[in-house]
């Protein structure tokens, strides 16, 4: 079976191995002549990214680059990504990278014509329609982990520097219009990185799937993408060469974040004010916080997770899949607590006070208070 195809589900998606060289033509559709390439640090001097550059230069687009961009990206770095682009006279964003490069590059693309603060659009009520829509560049996305998704997302995580709280931005035209899905981009992830970004599309479908809001098609595309990582983040974890796994957790990682728009849960509110206050790596503290949430919400969701554990063949409904999940953190050298991160028992009314106000709760199955939240975080160190 070739894992290659081109989708419109969400967005227009060319997935398939070597696809990277495609690019020109996605910058073509998306109406970009001009583009910034928008990454992170990390990414920056790597083979992917100068290869990225060489096929845009090789086409007559340029190899403009803009990687100031923190683990947990901020408003400085978006002013910098803003100013970097308007001085360069770009039409367009290439998004590239992990969450952290996808976010900026989309948030720069977002941001780069309006007048308003970007906390005025951050995802509450209709914050959105504040926005000047016909000032949106058009962004082309290229994903190089499999986690966050955000290729296929409308929004973008952003931490507030000054207040350490995480800010979800949305606005419908954040939505790339283009997305390459290369898994060959993903082989050089190292082990830690393929584990964290795997198990944050994992918690994505698990939270989206124990969501109570009403979207079955969310619910049917989370309980896939949860057999997914079941079945190829252990094979993408032991060989990163391996091209059918990298393949199969791109998928995976798309379909989290398609799953999500039913709802995220506890495991998210607690894990943005984390790495907001204590700059862990965002997918990996989600799947430290998940054996606990699971336990907090077991009453809510046990019937779906019996249902669920038989589809993806784990044995003993619910408690059997939460046995799962411990075993599989365990597997890929998760840490168990959220004191291994480097969270402290004093930060825990801090991280109360970001949790509650974070969008994420409005999905947990259970409502959840500055109580119950205060007993999951000493559950959880």
């Amino acid at each position: 079976m070739s894992l290659t195809g081109n989708w419109s589900y969400p967005t227009a998606i060319k997935f398939g191995a070597g696809r990277i060289s495609e690019l020109p033509g996605a910058c073509a559709q998306a109406g970009i002549s001009r583009p910034l390439l928008v990454t992170d640090r990390g990414l920056a001097d790597l083979p992917i990214t100068s290869q990225t550059l060489d096929v845009l230069e090789q086409a007559g687009l340029g190899r403009a680059l803009f990687a100031d961009v923190d683990p947990n990206p901020n408003e400085k770095n978006l002013a910098a990504g803003v100013k970097a682009y308007n001085d360069g006279g770009h039409d367009g964003v290439i998004a590239f990278g992990g969450g952290s490069g996808l976010d900026l590059g989309k948030m720069v693309a977002f941001m780069a014509g309006q007048t308003r603060p970007v906390w005025d659009f951050e995802d509450i009520g209709d914050w959105w329609t504040r926005a000047d829509a016909d000032v949106i560049a058009p962004i082309v996305a290229v994903p190089t982990t499999a986690g966050t998704g955000s290729e296929v997302g409308r929004a973008s995580v952003i931490t507030n520097s000054e207040t350490h709280e995480k800010k979800i931005i949305f606005h419908p035209k954040v939505l790339p219009q283009v997305v390459i899905c290369d898994p060959e981009l993903t082989v050089g992830m190292p082990g830690f990185i393929t584990a964290g970004t795997g198990l944050d599309a994992f918690a994505h479908c698990v939270e989206a799937y124990s969501s109570p809001h009403y979207h079955p098609m969310s619910q049917g595309i989370a309980l896939e993408g949860m057999r997914l990582v079941k079945e190829y983040l252990p094979r993408a974890f032991a060989n990163g060469q391996d091209i059918e796994a990298r393949a199969q957790m791109m998928s995976a990682a798309m379909m989290g974040a398609t799953a999500f728009q039913k709802g995220l849960g506890a495991i998210h509110a607690m894990s943005h004010p984390i790495g907001a206050h204590f700059n862990t790596h965002h997918g990996t503290t989600n799947a430290v916080c998940m054996p606990t949430v699971l336990a907090f919400n077991a009453d809510a969701i046990r019937d779906r997770f019996d249902t669920a554990a038989a589809y993806l063949g784990i044995d003993g409904g619910f408690d059997g899949f939460r046995a799962f999940v411990q075993d599989l953190n365990d597997s890929l050298n998760i840490p168990r607590t959220l004191s291994d991160l480097g969270v402290t028992e004093e930060a825990i009314p801090t991280l109360v006070k970001g949790a509650i106000i974070d969008p994420s709760c409005g999905g947990n199955p259970i409502e959840l208070t500055e109580q119950n939240l205060t007993a999951l975080f000493k559950a959880a160190l």
